[in-house]
Protein backbone atom coordinates (compact mmCIF):
# COMPACT_ATOMS: atom_id res chain seq x y z
CA UNK A 1 0.00 0.00 0.00
CA UNK A 2 1.22 3.77 -0.67
CA UNK A 3 0.26 6.03 1.96
CA UNK A 4 0.58 9.86 1.05
CA UNK A 5 0.21 12.80 3.74
CA UNK A 6 0.40 16.19 2.28
CA UNK A 7 -0.12 19.16 3.25
CA UNK A 8 -0.74 22.57 1.46
CA UNK A 9 -0.43 26.17 3.27
CA UNK A 10 -3.41 28.17 1.84
CA UNK A 11 -3.78 31.91 0.58
CA UNK A 12 -6.58 32.74 3.34
CA UNK A 13 -8.32 35.16 0.55
CA UNK A 14 -8.35 31.99 -1.31
CA UNK A 15 -8.98 29.43 1.04
CA UNK A 16 -12.65 28.75 0.08
CA UNK A 17 -11.63 28.34 -3.51
CA UNK A 18 -9.17 25.86 -2.61
CA UNK A 19 -11.90 23.90 -0.65
CA UNK A 20 -14.19 23.89 -3.62
CA UNK A 21 -10.68 22.10 -5.78
CA UNK A 22 -10.41 20.00 -2.90
CA UNK A 23 -13.84 18.70 -2.52
CA UNK A 24 -13.90 17.89 -6.38
CA UNK A 25 -10.51 16.00 -5.82
CA UNK A 26 -11.41 13.96 -3.00
CA UNK A 27 -15.26 13.16 -4.80
CA UNK A 28 -13.49 11.85 -8.07
CA UNK A 29 -10.47 10.49 -6.56
CA UNK A 30 -12.37 7.91 -4.05
CA UNK A 31 -14.35 6.34 -7.69
CA UNK A 32 -10.64 5.61 -8.95
CA UNK A 33 -9.79 2.04 -8.86
CA UNK A 34 -7.14 0.84 -6.87
CA UNK A 35 -8.08 3.89 -4.53
CA UNK A 36 -8.08 3.25 -0.73
CA UNK A 37 -9.51 5.83 0.81
CA UNK A 38 -8.96 9.84 -0.10
CA UNK A 39 -9.73 12.38 2.44
CA UNK A 40 -8.93 16.03 2.96
CA UNK A 41 -9.01 18.39 6.50
CA UNK A 42 -8.20 21.22 7.43
CA UNK A 43 -5.56 21.61 10.11
CA UNK A 44 -7.32 22.47 13.77
CA UNK A 45 -4.24 24.66 14.45
CA UNK A 46 -3.37 26.55 11.31
CA UNK A 47 -6.99 26.99 9.51
CA UNK A 48 -5.57 28.12 6.37
CA UNK A 49 -4.05 24.21 5.69
CA UNK A 50 -5.74 21.47 4.03
CA UNK A 51 -3.68 18.33 4.75
CA UNK A 52 -4.77 15.12 2.15
CA UNK A 53 -4.71 11.55 3.43
CA UNK A 54 -5.01 9.19 0.69
CA UNK A 55 -4.24 5.61 0.28
CA UNK A 56 -3.69 3.31 -2.73
CA UNK A 57 -3.77 -0.06 -3.23
CA UNK A 58 -0.40 0.18 -5.07
CA UNK A 59 2.48 2.43 -6.92
CA UNK A 60 0.49 1.84 -10.16
CA UNK A 61 -2.64 2.97 -8.83
CA UNK A 62 -0.77 6.13 -7.13
CA UNK A 63 0.10 6.66 -10.59
CA UNK A 64 -2.91 6.62 -12.21
CA UNK A 65 -4.09 9.04 -9.70
CA UNK A 66 -1.30 11.42 -11.03
CA UNK A 67 -2.78 11.22 -14.92
CA UNK A 68 -6.51 11.90 -14.37
CA UNK A 69 -8.54 15.34 -15.21
CA UNK A 70 -9.25 15.82 -11.65
CA UNK A 71 -5.74 15.86 -9.88
CA UNK A 72 -4.25 17.51 -12.94
CA UNK A 73 -6.78 20.63 -12.40
CA UNK A 74 -5.91 20.42 -8.49
CA UNK A 75 -2.26 20.78 -9.32
CA UNK A 76 -2.70 23.40 -12.29
CA UNK A 77 -5.07 25.17 -9.41
CA UNK A 78 -1.98 25.39 -6.77
CA UNK A 79 0.25 28.00 -7.89
CA UNK A 80 -2.69 30.77 -7.40
CA UNK A 81 -3.44 28.96 -3.69
CA UNK A 82 -0.64 28.36 -2.26
CA UNK A 83 0.75 30.29 0.79
CA UNK A 84 4.04 28.47 1.66
CA UNK A 85 5.82 25.52 -0.42
CA UNK A 86 3.54 22.15 0.10
CA UNK A 87 5.22 19.32 2.53
CA UNK A 88 4.50 15.86 0.57
CA UNK A 89 5.22 12.33 2.39
CA UNK A 90 5.34 9.21 1.43
CA UNK A 91 4.47 5.76 2.90
CA UNK A 92 5.13 2.88 1.29
CA UNK A 93 3.50 0.38 3.83
CA UNK A 94 3.56 -3.36 4.36
CA UNK A 95 0.67 -4.07 6.11
CA UNK A 96 -1.74 -1.84 8.05
CA UNK A 97 -4.48 -2.75 10.40
CA UNK A 98 -7.11 -1.25 12.75
CA UNK A 99 -7.43 -0.74 16.03
CA UNK A 100 -9.86 -0.30 18.62
CA UNK A 101 -9.81 2.41 21.17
Amino acid sequence: MIVLHAVFPIEPDRFDEALDHAATLVERSNEEEGMVDYRAAVDVEDESTIRFFEQYEDAAAFEAHTQTDHFQAFEAALPDLLAGEPEITRFDVESAAELDL
